[in-house]
């Protein structure tokens, strides 16, 4: 069970045909998930034709909606900075930006390899292709990475498409498999075993006073 806008759903059949994930809605489980849902869902309008069915109930009016060791002042502070936000319209994307951001990308990464096919093997050219490679491989990283939190294109399906595009066959990774872990971390920042990329603890990682004592 979670509750969103005070609401409660039992979501245990549903968490495993969850678009998201199983992993990412099991992580509420027992807790608030507004803010969550408010930031994953892009078409709530949409999504809330789902929730009607997994309707069981609604919290009593003196039980509070957000987590013990969360501030509800600062809760309220962040929602209206959200609303305020979005009525700025900051969170709609540039086309025009994101349309050149693209063709610079092809545009480098064609370049890195013409540049060696050209010019041979020889130290210089294979340094600047190198180069022109890198940073084409880098910035496309950051490239799926906004495609994949579906804020480039007008609907989820398109974003997958060319999130697809740029980590699968460009960059030789799974996309499928970077958002499984990345909505997770966006899920539960920072906190330890809902967090993937925390999870190289205890070997290799260690932060703050809590990580460290259970080191």
């Amino acid at each position: 069970w979670l509750v969103i806008d005070r609401k409660v759903y039992d979501v245990s059949e549903f968490s495993k045909r969850h678009p998201g994930g199983s992993r990412v809605i099991g992580h509420y489980a027992g807790q608030d998930a507004t803010d969550a849902f408010e930031a994953f869902h892009n078409d709530k309008s949409l999504v809330k034709k789902y929730l009607k069915s997994l309707l069981i109930g609604e919290l009593a009016p003196d039980q509070p909606s957000f987590e013990t060791n969360k501030k509800k002042s600062l809760l309220e502070d962040f929602r209206e900075l959200r609303c305020t936000v979005e009525k700025m319209g900051l969170l709609r994307p540039n086309y025009t930006f994101f349309f050149l951001i693209f063709i610079h990308l092809l545009v480098l990464d064609v370049a890195s390899w013409l540049v060696v096919w050209y010019f041979g093997i020889s130290l210089v050219p294979f340094v600047i292709g190198m180069v022109l490679f890198t940073t084409a491989q880098i910035q496309m990283g950051w490239f799926q990475h906004d495609l994949g939190h579906c804020s480039v294109l007008r609907t989820p399906k398109w974003n997958r498409l060319l999130q697809i595009v740029m980590i699968n066959i460009l960059k030789g990774l799974s996309a499928s498999w970077w958002n499984h872990l990345h909505n997770q971390h966006h899920a539960k920042p920072n906190c330890f075993r809902k967090d993937p990329d925390l999870n190289m603890h205890p070997l290799l990682f260690s932060l703050g006073k809590t990580l460290s004592m259970e080191v």
